[in-house]
């Protein structure tokens, strides 16, 4: 299992003490987690903690849950945010987080998976890299012989579902967005999202001199020269790297801080000046001067698909300006995870790389599949979206992060009948094709996930066999998130069942 922990300030030998006592005394950690609390870092600001893990899969036996045996280099994994091990100042209630992580082998997780953040280590001046609290997290990952995966996280955390801390971008990067806020990604009413950079200025030197390509670049080869020993001994056995919101490859089509809720189809992202630049130059280039500007009748963040002109059944979306814009929309996507991606397997030789994208599951079951189109995936009735996406993945060795994987669609019917979604059918669209054009595919849960019925649909969906459908099993699965819910007595059992099922041990559930 693999964690992401906040515990910079505990010295090797301190490290080693502590675990020789929580080993000798098992009674001690067996507890819940101490809540979220707030450190402050050396410049006197407060960041919420939060923790993260993740799990190895290892090869499984013939049992109910493992006739199909599983690579040996499958994961199962639990994640979340981590902040705050980074320049913080001196505070004895860290050594409260180690019982925690000391709790999770004994669940058989295998690693953690750990969000470097640009916006702390690269905070106050470009190029000035901080990695010295990483360096003694990483330290104390090794010291309990766990695996890390870690992420290279370009985007802002906080104001999305399940983000409990705050950390934003750069401080140098948004005294450049103050005065070029095109920058960001752009909604068609002017507002301006500082999730993430938008990919229009990948190849502008618009970020002090350098183009945010290069930006990313010099980030990760210091992250790469800089904890050089953790790679070296083979402690980091992946590296994810963060390809928009939430690290994920898509746009910010609902971001909820301009008062997209759910199910709504959510708006496109394009109307930066950069990209604005380029939807010019693409209509010129087939000599439609009058397709420049965005889509009409696209509705609100909030609009139904059959409440627009653009995305109701067989609507603009389906015209010959509709295509057109689609095809250019999410080809800028798709360039963005090419150069990237390019960028990073060229810098992390050696060592899976991985890219994650969003399970964007509502209105799936329309003609548009508006929700997705928004996101920058061009998947609808008539056209498959993730195909070009996982082609570009295989092309530099990437391996697929999927979400949603826990979803039911019964449920989101239930539930949310409005909604027309169908998680199960996306998730077996995206692995069916990853398959097929043969590349690792991993998965996580998009919603917070305690049950044995949860459970049961991600072991279905890492394990085709158990439903009787044909298809590879995942190479991991990562668990979000590390939390005190969690480590209720119940909730804990239950999760400690899932890792054996997902390890192919035989298992005997309780009725």
């Amino acid at each position: 299992m693999a964690l992401a922990l906040p515990l910079s300030l505990v010295q090797p030998r301190q490290q080693a003490q502590l675990m020789t006592s929580f080993a000798s005394s098992p009674s001690k950690i067996h507890s819940a987690a101490p809540p979220l609390r707030r450190i402050s870092n050396s410049a006197g600001s407060s960041r919420s903690v939060n923790r993260s893990t993740i799990l190895d899969v290892k090869p499984c036996g013939r049992s109910s849950h493992g006739t199909t045996p599983m690579s040996a280099s499958s994961f199962c994994f639990v994640t979340g945010a981590t902040s705050g091990y980074i320049a913080c100042s001196p505070d004895d209630d860290v050594y409260a987080y180690i019982p925690v992580y000391v709790m999770l082998p004994s669940a058989g997780v295998d690693g953690v998976m750990a969000d470097c953040w640009w916006g702390i280590v690269e905070d106050q001046q470009p190029r000035e890299y901080r990695w010295s609290g990483y360096k003694h997290l990483f330290q104390l990952i090794k010291d309990l012989d766990l695996k890390l995966q870690v992420v290279m996280s370009f985007h802002r955390c906080g104001g999305n579902v399940g983000d409990d801390i705050a950390i934003p971008l750069p401080e140098w990067v948004r005294e450049v967005g103050n005065t070029n806020p095109d920058i960001y990604f752009t909604d068609k009413d002017g507002n301006h999202n500082d999730e993430c950079l938008t990919w229009g200025i990948d190849q502008e030197p618009v970020l002090l001199g350098r183009t945010a390509l290069e930006v990313y670049a010099d980030f990760m080869r210091s992250f790469r020269t800089e904890i050089d020993e953790f790679f070296q001994d083979g402690t980091i056995t992946e590296v994810q790297v963060g390809l928009g919101p939430c690290g994920e490859l898509r746009y910010p089509a609902y971001p909820m801080e301009n008062g997209w809720s759910y199910p709504g189809i959510g708006e496109f992202q394009c109307y930066d000046k950069y990209l604005m630049r380029s939807m010019s130059e693409a209509a010129q280039a087939r000599c439609r001067r009058h397709w420049e500007n965005g889509p009409q009748g696209v509705g609100t963040y909030n609009s139904r698909p059959y409440d627009t002109d653009f995305f109701e059944d067989r609507g603009g979306y389906n015209s010959k300006y509709g295509i057109f814009f689609l095809n250019w929309y999410s080809q800028i996507l798709i360039e963005h995870a090419d150069r990237v991606l390019m960028l990073a397997n060229s810098i992390f030789q050696g060592t899976q790389i991985a890219a994650k994208v969003a399970g964007v599951h509502w209105w799936y079951n329309t003609y548009s599949h508006a929700s997705e189109l928004t996101a920058g995936f061009y998947n609808n009735i008539q056209h498959d979206g993730y195909a070009p996406i996982i082609a570009v993945l295989k092309k530099h060795g990437a391996q697929l992060n999927f979400t949603c994987v826990e979803l039911s669609t019964s449920k989101h019917e239930e539930e949310f009948p409005e909604a027309m979604s169908d998680p199960e059918d996306l998730i077996w669209q995206v692995l069916t094709t990853s398959w097929q054009i043969g590349i690792p595919v991993a998965c996580e849960n998009a919603l917070p996930c305690f049950g044995r019925d949860d459970y049961q649909r991600v072991l279905e969906n890492a394990k085709p066999a158990l439903k009787k459908r044909e298809g590879k099993n995942l190479v991991g699965f990562t668990y979000l998130r590390l939390c005190p819910t969690l480590f209720e007595e119940q909730n804990f059992t239950e999760f400690k069942q899932f890792v054996k099922k997902m390890h192919g041990e035989d298992v005997f559930d309780d009725s």
